[in-house]
């Protein structure tokens, strides 16, 4: 069998947004009371989980910590939403407006800006602040949307979902969970799910066919992911918000062997795929073993 073109593929997934997709202003209940003794995320994706530090907290603490890295991770989801559209956006302007890929790309953009709201309504129900980027990395944000082009645009898609979708699918049905948590990330994985299939077949149609040099650097710049979610992941927002010692709690997390765990297996899907692609380069893989992710 042979496999389907880009326009064949894009219409199924069309078919699949047509038929399960979600407007979470009202399909999440954003008046249900929260559990007051149920965590934000589950324990052992939040940071400081396994080790001594953590071990020192009472139960209301650690969900106090766990509360104030959802808001980090939804920030940063709001983020990078952020940068994928405006990618997005650009990339329509030269293509055929009649195509069912561009079809599908102006779907997947509906999609992401209702998650930008449903990350938004979730951290104003929590009760935090979100995270905001400084103002060098705000300049930042507004620049990459510009080099995200061709298959690199994919692989960034890639690289900013399939991380988060592969911890999500682990932890959702988790019984310390809040329902509300629980709902969301419930959402957001299953429209995720064809995000990354629209990416993957982007990336599986155009790598064997990519010059050498633009290869060579779209296999080895993906490494960068590592240092950026190694940043994510260990935010000293968050440990400041809850009393702790930045600097202290940043370093205990960082050594920790259950958080080095949790990145492995979050990681594990894409760095198989990248390799099977041919797109995970000698430099990108050091950089994501010195990050804790292979």
């Amino acid at each position: 069998m042979t496999a389907p073109t880009r326009e064949e593929f894009s219409e199924r997934l069309l078919k699949g947004s047509v038929k399960k997709s979600y407007a979470p202003i009202v399909d999440i209940d954003w008046d249900a009371p929260l559990d007051p003794d149920k965590f934000f995320l589950p324990p052992k994706v939040v940071s400081l989980y396994g080790t001594p530090l953590w071990d020192a907290m009472s139960r209301e603490q650690q969900i106090e910590l766990s509360r104030h890295e959802l808001v980090n991770t939804l920030s940063a989801g709001i983020w990078f939403e952020n940068i994928l559209n405006q990618a997005l956006l650009r990339k329509m302007m030269h293509q055929d407006p009649t195509a069912r890929a561009t079809h599908y790309e102006l779907t997947e953009l509906g999609d992401e800006t209702r998650h930008m709201v449903m990350f938004g309504k979730a951290i104003e129900r929590v009760g935090a602040k979100p995270v905001r980027p400084k103002r060098y990395q705000r300049v930042i944000i507004n620049l990459l949307p510009m080099a995200f082009q061709g298959p690199m645009l994919w692989v960034a898609a890639l690289v900013g979902e399939e991380i988060f979708d592969s911890l999500q699918r682990q932890m959702m049905d988790d019984p310390d969970l809040q329902p509300m948590v629980q709902r969301l990330m419930r959402i957001h994985v299953t429209e995720e799910a064809r995000h990354i299939q629209f990416a993957r077949d982007g990336l599986r149609k155009r790598a064997p066919n990519m010059r050498w040099l633009p290869k060579t650097f779209v296999a080895n710049i993906n490494g960068v992911g590592g240092l950026f979610f190694r940043y994510l992941f260990t935010n000293p927002v968050p440990y400041r918000r809850v009393g702790l010692d930045p600097k202290q709690a940043r370093r205990i997390a960082r050594s920790s062997p259950f958080r080095h765990e949790a990145q492995v297996l979050g990681f594990a899907p894409l760095a198989a795929f990248l390799d099977e692609v041919g797109l995970l380069g000698p430099i990108a893989r050091r950089m994501w073993k010195r990050s804790h992710f292979l």
